[in-house]
């Protein structure tokens, strides 16, 4: 079966009345979504380097007392470009390179802040098993390559910018991470985020190149918000999600690797529940396309060696506090993703639903605290008439 678009592709066939049905409960938009417009330059840009580019702006109420806090995120899904016996530096150099075209599009639509795929740097290798030539890939995550170019960027384009890295740190003998690096508008460093769930799932035996991470649940504020990095696996988790949201995010992005036949049911839910569930904006990232390796490879779970992971389906989206979301982005190409927000809006729905009010971490923190004790016993409410059938069946079986 060959690749389609988009969902959205086969839902605008529908006619006009049934897609607006569809429109209003799949996408919580009772009305067409807003287009940003796109200026000429940045379409030329699309066209020249084959990369899409979709802008929407998701309203909000005007208040009285605060003046809007608007600001354009933006986010890249991208294939890699060299084949992956190419040597290590060529393949990085032209994945930066398309990048970097992309970017110079973002700037074009005004972006403020713009988050780059889950390890953006790479191909995907964490399933083959082999440490070389893929521990290469590693890098610090100030002074790396993908650093320089970043920070460039930055401070070009007054952009923050979140690059997803395969960090190396050499200050504690080389270990390896799955890191988020988070570059301020002025091309600054200003802190990262290590991934804190590894995923042991079909080809997704991460584990075998980087470690947990331990620094928390950080949020950074910036000019253009505060922000958060829930990177891939963490998505799975709901207490990851909660984690940012209580200290304080209002931007939290998924930089994510997947692929069809693993994940995709509930892509479009994870991030969406997470937004409503915790009053701030989401932002869910995926690569795409297929990644061949020139080493067979097997994952211990009945299914004939293979060279690939499967097709990853790019679909990248943004999910407001209110749960009303963008289109995605295509399954199959490159693409920007620029949506226009107020972050009012986080505190309005906290407002509407209360649900930091109405929450009882108190009553969950207990929970988990029992529950990491070694003598936890389950809260479970037995049935007596389970113990008393039991032993009429005994009896009777007598």
């Amino acid at each position: 079966m060959s690749e389609f678009e988009s969902i959205e592709h086969i839902l605008q066939k529908l006619p006009a009345e049934d897609y607006a049905h569809v429109r209003r409960v799949l996408y919580g938009a009772a009305s067409e979504h807003v287009e940003l417009p796109i200026p000429e330059a940045a379409t030329a840009l699309g066209a020249e380097h084959d990369f899409e580019i979709k802008g929407y702006k998701l309203e909000t109420p005007k208040e009285s007392r605060r003046d809007p806090r608007i600001v354009r995120v933006g986010v890249i899904q991208n294939s890699v470009v060299c084949p992956t016996t190419d040597p290590v530096d060529a393949q990085y150099k032209a994945i930066e390179a398309k990048v970097e075209k992309i970017a110079d599009a973002a700037a074009l639509m005004g972006v403020n802040v713009l988050c780059l795929q889950e390890a953006w740097t790479a191909p995907f290798f964490f399933c083959t098993r082999e440490r070389y030539p893929w521990s290469e890939f590693g890098e610090d995550a100030e002074t790396g390559p993908a650093a320089q170019f970043i920070s460039r960027i930055a401070k070009k384009y007054n952009m923050v910018i979140i690059s997803s890295i395969f960090e190396r740190d050499e200050k504690h003998n080389d270990t390896l991470h799955n890191t988020a690096v988070v570059f301020g508008n002025n091309g600054n460093y200003i802190g990262k985020h290590r991934k804190n769930h590894i995923p042991r799932v079909g080809d997704f035996n991460e584990s075998t190149y980087y470690m947990e991470g331990d620094d928390g649940h950080p949020v950074f504020v910036t000019q253009f918000g505060r922000i958060a990095i829930n990177i891939c696996y963490g998505r799975h988790h709901p207490l990851n999600w909660m984690g940012f949201g209580l200290n304080g995010a209002e931007l939290v992005f998924n930089p994510s690797a997947t692929v069809g036949a693993l994940s995709e049911p509930m892509w479009s839910l994870e991030a969406r529940t997470a937004a409503i569930a915790n009053n701030y904006y989401t932002f869910a990232i995926n690569r795409v396309g297929t990644e061949v390796f020139p080493n067979e490879f097997t994952s211990g779970d009945g299914k004939a060696a293979h060279k690939d992971f499967g097709h990853f389906y790019g679909s990248s989206y943004c999910t407001a506090p209110d749960g009303r979301r963008t289109p995605g982005l295509s399954r199959v190409r490159d693409g920007l993703l620029v949506t226009e927000v107020d972050l009012n809006l986080c505190r309005q729905i906290k407002d509407k639903w209360c649900f930091p009010m109405t929450q009882r971490p108190e009553v969950y923190a207990k929970l988990l605290a029992d529950y990491c004790k070694p003598g936890f016993k389950p809260q479970q409410v037995f049935d007596p008439s389970l113990e008393s059938n039991a032993a009429c069946g005994s009896s009777s079986d007598e």
